[in-house]
């Protein structure tokens, strides 16, 4: 029995896939909970973790008997670390359609690229999130938003109750440097220490390598290769600009985000809630957990991200760009906690510039005043 389990809004649309594919692939960040949610929708299912090194040894030693030994239905944890498994159990489910495998991989960079290969047309992918404002009950959410944006959404710290700034300095110590390290050949630590850091003070805004590159002291190639990895391990994500068929002159440039406001808080050296509440980059995290939501939202509910922003080189600037089938939906995020009338101004001036607009929404840290005002909770 798993104690202090939250359920997760993708269940539906995992055990879905699991009746029509023989593998499904669960990854994402480290401890977002895959292996949790694995044994608890499929608890009937045999286990074994290949970060165990006896349990990679009896895998590499003779694989076959290995994955005999697993039965007809099997959760094989960390499955990245032993990529030629993937060969085995395709011809396996190949041969034997019927055959359940749930695979679970926080590793992102090899194990993406072997399944995809080796499970091509064989199995269902999706990616697990930290939690969402939707996943967690009413009691967590009555509290002020800079506690949410401070401890963010990690099972760790919502579940299991660890201090935010324990567990994002050991999560950032043990898991950052550790897999991006040993897969990029980081030469540099100090440098790359500084890149992430560098990162952090830019969540929310238009990404420039360059920049980043001289104050990090190495090449805009170098910062590509690391936002990479920094992207391909969850920590950040990038989103497009909205190119739209009029005539203005529309930035090119993506803007930079943190999956984890909590992680976020960390590398900006936020301590607690408090020194967050008056801290100048407020506004910026913020944001950053507004879009995060909507991410978390596509991932969990297994679409595609149809997320972007509008922003002219003037400055104006829309925060998101939802592209739905019925039309564009629009939001403004706002951090203050008092609506102010000028808040929904570039949502106006929008709606007149783009007649697809079907919605228009002001996100900001106060009540709630129907479809049109609402509370970042409710969107």
């Amino acid at each position: 029995m798993i104690t202090n389990y939250i359920p997760r809004q993708i269940s539906a649309s995992i055990t879905e896939a699991n009746k029509y594919y023989p593998v499904t692939i669960l990854t994402g960040a480290r401890q977002t909970g895959k292996t949790t949610l694995a044994r608890h929708l499929f608890f009937d299912y045999s286990f074994s973790n290949l970060e165990d090194i006896d349990t990679r040894n009896a895998a590499v030693g003779d694989i076959n008997s290995f994955l005999d030994s697993l039965g007809d239905r099997a959760i094989i944890d960390e499955v990245q670390n032993y990529p030629p498994i993937l060969s085995s159990i395709q011809a396996r489910v190949d041969a034997d359609p019927k055959l359940r495998y749930i695979l679970t991989g926080s590793n992102n960079f090899s194990l993406l690229h072997n399944s995809m290969q080796s499970l091509a047309g064989r199995a269902a992918l999706f990616t697990v999130m930290p939690f969402s404002f939707k996943e967690l009950s009413e009691g967590c959410l009555d509290t002020s938003s800079d506690v949410l944006m401070y401890q963010g959404f990690y099972p760790g710290v919502i579940s299991n109750g660890v201090p935010p700034h324990l567990f994002f300095k050991n999560y950032y110590a043990t898991y950052i440097e550790r897999d991006i390290r040993a897969l990029s050949q980081v030469q540099h630590l100090d440098k790359f220490h500084r890149f992430v850091r560098l990162c952090a003070a830019r969540a929310g805004t238009e990404l420039n390598l360059s920049s980043i590159g001289v104050e990090a002291g190495v090449s805009a190639p170098t910062v590509s290769s690391w936002l990479s990895l920094m992207k391909a391990s969850y920590i950040v994500y990038t989103i497009q600009p909205y190119y739209a068929n009029i005539n203005k002159r529309l930035t090119k440039t993506p803007k930079l985000y943190f999956y984890d406001t909590g992680l976020l808080c960390y590398l900006l050296g936020i301590e607690t809630p408090q020194q967050l509440s008056t801290h100048p980059l407020r506004g910026a995290v913020f944001e950053n957990m507004a879009v995060s939501e909507l991410v978390k939202d596509r991932y969990n509910t297994d679409k595609d991200i149809n997320i972007f922003f509008y922003r002219e080189n003037s400055g104006r600037e829309v925060d998101i760009i939802q592209v739905n089938p019925d039309g564009l939906h629009i939001r403004e995020v706002k951090s203050g906690k008092t609506y102010q009338p000028d808040f929904s101004r570039n949502l106006d001036y929008l709606k007149g510039l783009l007649p697809d607009v079907k919605q228009s929404t002001v996100i900001y840290d106060g009540e709630s005043r129907g479809d049109t005002i609402k509370n970042i909770r409710d969107i």
